[in-house]
């Protein structure tokens, strides 16, 4: 029962400060930078362009999606320096050319 009360205000926090949420667009922003970090981390400097350019030419220029991407970008990166393997540039471009699709998308709609 006492659980019942925090998880209640969480509720309404949530519904009261709807950009809290993590939406479609600010989902893809994500993905993105997670990608941008494995690039950077697997040292594609081509890939690590290309993610970074499709953030700022697709999403809007505020400072919550910069700090979703390097948010992203810096968890991916220090995530793969504990032992993960790269994916061959081929993998890894294919991964990114789907996260800009699913960017694109969902930033085609008005929000």
């Amino acid at each position: 029962m006492k659980i019942i009360a925090p998880l209640l205000a969480l509720s309404l926090c949530a519904i009261a400060n709807p950009g809290l949420a993590i939406d479609e667009s600010s989902a893809a922003v994500q993905a993105m930078g997670r990608l941008n970090g494995i690039a950077l981390a697997c040292q594609q400097p081509a890939l690590v362009s290309r993610a970074r350019n499709a953030v700022v030419t697709t999403a809007p220029k505020t400072r919550g999606y910069g700090e979703l991407f390097e948010t992203a970008t810096n968890a991916s990166y220090l995530e793969h320096g504990k032992g993960g393997a790269c994916p061959d540039a081929a993998t890894l471009a294919s991964n990114l050319a789907a996260a800009e699709k699913r960017m694109q998308a969902s930033f085609a709609t008005p929000k």
